[in-house]
């Protein structure tokens, strides 16, 4: 278009625009590349015996199969404070994408004024030469309504790189939502196996408790008779007293796991009580998935390449502070002494022009701010390596945990079976007489302690699983983030905000 010949000023400002909106200063962006080994070294010799997809969906804990963790789980969404913490974080950053959006389009407004002033000072300008000095004190009105208007124009591509920088936040923090909600999850699965264990552990010693008595009975009578001597007795009193206290200890530390699920779900921990249960054996088949897998399922993984992508936006931003500021920007109205001559042809008025503003000295403020920026963007790359290495570092310790975990409790359970089998040839043995009370002592002692380690290490197996599937993403996949063009449209990706109903948990009463 020949612009001498477009008669409207306003058009051919936008149509320039246009033409020059395609120049954005600033890098352009790339993911950077982080380590990323071959292969899992200790998946070598991992071959689950039921292959089941444990993290192809949020729901990664079903595998459990125990009904009350999955509605523990499912209050997640709903009660826990952290996550909504992270939501309102994630909602304010989409609110930050309309206001960086907003930027592309004009400001307009209008002002209407209305003025009434009297005296000769006032007035003098409205009055002929000739007029009678009383005109001269008479009040005098101004009316006016005015319409205004500006629009920076986007040459250098400030505004594109802002908007641009805003919405790689907004998908950072929908990643960092569901790493919380992960980190959320994984620690109340924890949480519930541990106080599952403390009831084995309670189950356990209460019928340890039972055992001892019966010792302690059985030795009462040998002494009454005079078969056994008064200090087998008093240590069968002892190990009696040392079980009921590890009793009292279980419970501590049950009530105390309680009140951390009761605070995981948004509940008060008066108000909050589990039944005791038993712990399920099975332990969840993770699959691995190649390693580069990894970048697309871990939301911490993912948040940190967005902060990334944020910070090169930035660079941007900062840039285009070297580069005049063009502003175009107008006004239109009508003024009158009248009202009813407001709206009269002669009365209106009207301007319209560009503005360039540029900096000429400012003691080198935009260098600083370009090379912060830089600096920003260079520590944001390194955490974002770091994070990878860290995630790799998880999955690969916790599959190692699970390993060996696996051949250390088949040993546990074996030693436990070998425990009583020794406990019944000691008890046999002295209530036939051929053997001292400390012999059967020993053989309960090692009994118990071989039972707890039996249980302990199922806990850290079960806990571990839970580890390995956290550190895997829980399911979590790249795929489940916005795209650009739904984290821009603020109403769609707030919709994206899980506004799931309380779920009702299994009969659990205090």
């Amino acid at each position: 278009m020949n612009m001498k010949r477009c008669r409207n000023p306003i058009l051919a400002a936008a149509v320039a625009a246009a033409l020059l909106g395609g120049c954005a200063v600033g890098p352009n962006y790339h993911r950077p590349s982080a380590p990323v080994p071959t292969r899992f070294k200790e998946a070598q010799g991992w071959k689950p015996a039921e292959p089941r997809e444990v993290a192809s969906g949020s729901d990664w804990w079903s595998v459990y199969e125990d009904q009350t963790l999955d509605g523990l789980e499912k209050q997640i969404d709903v009660s826990n404070q952290t996550l909504k913490a992270s939501e309102a974080s994630w909602r304010e950053a989409v609110a930050l994408i309309a206001e960086a959006r907003s930027e592309f389009f004009p400001i307009i407004g209008v002002t209407a004024t209305g003025t009434r002033s009297g005296g000769p000072g006032a007035s003098a300008a409205n009055v002929g030469a000739g007029a009678a000095a009383a005109a001269l004190s008479r009040p005098k009105n101004q009316f006016e309504l005015a319409g205004t208007g500006s629009w920076d124009i986007d040459i250098w591509g400030k505004i594109r790189r802002t908007l641009e920088a805003n919405i790689a936040s907004a998908r950072a923090s929908e990643a960092e939502l569901a790493a919380a909600r992960l980190s959320a999850q994984a620690t109340l699965a924890s949480d519930y196996i541990e106080l599952r264990v403390s009831d084995e552990q309670q189950q356990l010693l209460d019928e340890t408790v039972e055992a001892y008595k019966r010792s302690l009975q059985i030795t009462q009578n040998q002494y009454k008779v005079g078969v056994a001597a008064k200090t087998d007795v008093i240590t069968a009193e002892t190990q009696l007293e040392g079980a009921e206290s590890q009793q009292i200890a279980v419970g501590v530390t049950r009530a105390t796991l309680e009140h951390a699920l009761a605070v995981l779900v948004g509940k008060p921990p008066g108000d909050f009580a589990l039944p005791r249960a038993t712990l399920g054996t099975l332990v969840p088949v993770v699959p691995l998935g190649v390693p580069s897998a990894l970048l697309e399922r871990r939301p911490d993984i993912a948040a940190a390449e967005r902060t990334v992508a944020a910070a090169n936006a930035e660079i941007g931003v900062n840039v285009a502070g070297y580069f005049p500021q063009v502003t175009l920007t107008g006004e239109a109205g009508t003024q009158a002494v009248e009202f009813s001559q407001l709206f009269s042809g002669p009365t209106f008025f009207w301007s319209v022009g560009p503005e360039i503003a540029q900096t000429l000295f400012n003691g080198g403020k935009t260098h600083g701010l370009v090379q912060e920026s830089q600096e920003s963007y260079q520590a944001d790359v390194a955490a974002y390596r770091q994070t990878v290495l860290t995630a790799f570092q998880q999955v690969q310790d916790n599959l190692t945990g699970l390993l060996v975990l696996k051949d250390e409790l088949v040993a546990s359970q074996s030693a436990v079976k070998s425990a009583q089998t020794s406990l019944d040839v000691a008890t046999n043995e002295y209530k036939a007489g051929t053997e001292d009370y400390l012999f059967v002592i020993t053989a309960q002692a090692t009994l118990l302690s071989d039972q707890v380690n039996e249980v302990n290490l199922r806990t850290r197996e079960m806990t571990t699983a839970v580890l390995l599937v956290q550190a895997l993403g829980g399911g979590w996949d790249k795929s489940m983030m916005p795209n650009t063009h739904q984290v821009s449209d603020v109403p769609e990706a707030q919709a994206q905000i899980n506004n799931a109903k309380p779920a009702a948990l299994p009969a659990a009463k205090p």
